[in-house]
């Protein structure tokens, strides 16, 4: 049986490396030891998480620890079983059971074993392996591509139990993952481009559509039981009425459909986003007065027992007008298609698309998104099948600090410093962030408030005015550009950037990433290549 502290072990091991691909192997070398059993478990505690996910403990149980044993005994059964018995306490008695099981565990385990313990009692796991490079691990340890992982995982949402089956089975146990009705999926999701010559560049023959500024959504009907979840796959059905009707009224039974809700004003131009979000959280959608949600489709993943993940996009676009109303479907225009099959508001040149993307702009919406219409639907993945094109450049960045207020807004933080993903790690660690710059524009009083109240509980350092915070806030940032700058790792700023929103439906691992920066940097013509 696989002990306890070869896990531990392996947590530091990966904490001390630096490169992506060396922590994954070092990950896979422990996957490859744990038994049959012990493998989901394993798993899921080196993304950071407890197999029950909730167990009922944090870091109000993890004080007055008793002191480390001097020998090593424990089990990843046994340290399972424990925290079953915890999750598995209610009703009277059930603090002082949760409290027994802590420090039975605790008193079992060596101080290596007990750092590990505290990292995954309390969510704060920090070795520097997210998901992305456990997902690689798996792939690793069980000679299947990890782009076959990347998919199950995607359709099941599961990583142990995907690791379970590319163990028992391989790639064929793999390939046996499908979309199933009722249980969401990441969603596809756009790159960047600077405007429509260089949004087509990328794509090719492609669609351009109206870039909605309103809450993502994935909506599963199952004859007359429909879910609507968001892009972080929360479950919001019972906040959006609205949409459950209108998913009733598509000319489908079973369907998976891909869209966004937002508030609209009486003459059709789109409410603030601030409102549709505000709406969108409230539980009592049916109140007097509150403001209703319209519901806009652009695509569809499943359609009465087929599945549509791989077709192409002009074959998502025929199924979603076969069984969609054209009054939710997002308005569209094809540009410069050669294939006669394609249907939809006809095929026309890349001139016709800069009215078209005018007039989105001039209906109040945010601009377009340009769809190559060969691509399949990338779950979960930003790549180049869609391009959003905005007036002013827009990304959506990671909170790194923020800074406590003088004058008119002193007792709030404010000044942000703003960072981009950095998968490939390289201005620090794999799937960390490199920073972008600060501002404190554009924060309404309103927004300090909101901010003040969130970040302290994300802090993990303080000092000279200044808190750092854990990169989980994303904030969609508008600036006018990107210059070079010594300060910063990237060898890059934000030119005149300021904050346009919050944005607490998406997860920081959905932020833009520091290559996305560096390719709207290119695509200014004065300026040099940044270095770092």
């Amino acid at each position: 049986m696989m002990l306890l502290a070869r896990v531990a072990a392996a947590s530091e091991a990966v904490a001390a490396t630096s490169g992506r691909r060396a922590k994954a192997e070092l990950l896979a070398t422990c996957l490859r030891e744990a038994q049959d059993a012990e493998l989901g478990v394993v798993v899921s505690w080196l993304t950071g998480a407890a197999r029950q996910r909730r167990t009922g403990l944090g870091w109000a149980s993890l004080r007055d620890l008793p002191p480390a044993a001097q020998a090593v005994a424990l089990t990843v059964a046994d340290v399972d079983a424990l925290l079953e018995r915890a999750a598995g306490a209610s009703g009277a008695g059930s603090q002082a059971t949760r409290r027994d099981v802590l420090l039975r565990l605790f008193a079992a385990a060596t101080a290596a074993e007990q750092r590990f313990l505290v990292g995954l009692v309390s969510g704060e796991l920090r070795h520097g392996a997210q998901a992305g490079i456990v997902l690689e691990a798996v792939a690793v340890a069980s000679a299947v591509p990890a782009a076959a992982v990347r998919r199950a995982v995607t359709l099941r949402g599961d990583l142990p139990a995907v690791a379970v089956a590319a163990r028992a089975g391989g790639a064929a146990a793999l390939a046996g993952f499908g979309l199933v009705v009722g249980q969401p999926l990441a969603p596809m999701l756009t790159g960047t481009a600077p405007d429509l010559e260089a949004a087509l560049a990328r794509t090719g023959a492609a669609a351009v559509e109206w870039k909605l500024d309103g809450v993502r959504i994935q909506v599963h009907r199952d004859g007359d039981d429909v879910a609507v979840f968001t892009r972080t796959l929360d479950d919001i059905t019972d906040r959006v009425p609205e949409v459950v009707t209108a998913a009733r009224s598509v000319a489908a039974r079973r369907i998976v459909l891909d869209g966004e809700t937002l508030a609209l004003r009486p003459g059709g131009r789109p409410q603030p986003f601030q409102v549709t979000s505000s709406r969108v959280g409230r539980r009592d959608a049916d109140a007097p007065g509150e403001v209703p949600l319209t519901t806009m489709l652009f695509d569809v993943l499943h359609v009465d027992g087929e599945d549509l993940l791989d077709s192409d996009g002009r074959r998502r676009r025929h199924a979603l007008e076969s069984a969609v109303p054209a009054g939710l479907l997002v308005p569209r225009l094809v540009v410069d298609d050669d294939d006669e099959g394609t249907t939809g508001a006809g095929t026309t040149g890349a001139a016709d698309a800069d009215g078209f993307a005018a007039e989105a702009l001039a209906r109040g919406h945010e601009g377009v998104v340009v769809k190559s219409l060969a691509a399949p639907y990338a779950m979960g993945r930003r790549g180049a099948g869609w391009i959003k094109v905005k007036p002013r450049f827009t990304l959506d960045l990671v909170i790194l600090a923020a800074e406590w207020s003088h004058g008119r807004r002193t007792g709030y933080l404010s000044n942000l410093h703003l960072g981009a993903r950095d998968p490939a790690g390289r201005y620090g660690p794999a799937d960390g962030f490199v920073m972008l710059g600060k501002t404190f524009k554009g924060l309404t009083d309103a927004m300090l408030a909101w901010q003040t109240e969130r970040l302290p509980a994300l802090v993990t350092r303080t000092g000279r005015g200044q808190v750092d915070v854990r990169p989980e806030v994303v904030v969609e940032v508008a600036f006018d550009g990107v210059q070079t700058s010594p300060r910063y790792p990237a060898g890059m700023a934000l030119r005149f950037a300021r904050v346009l929103a919050h944005r607490p439906d998406k997860p920081a691992a959905q932020a833009d990433t520091i290559d996305t920066v560096r390719r709207l940097f290119a695509a200014q013509s004065a300026e040099a290549e940044p270095t770092g």
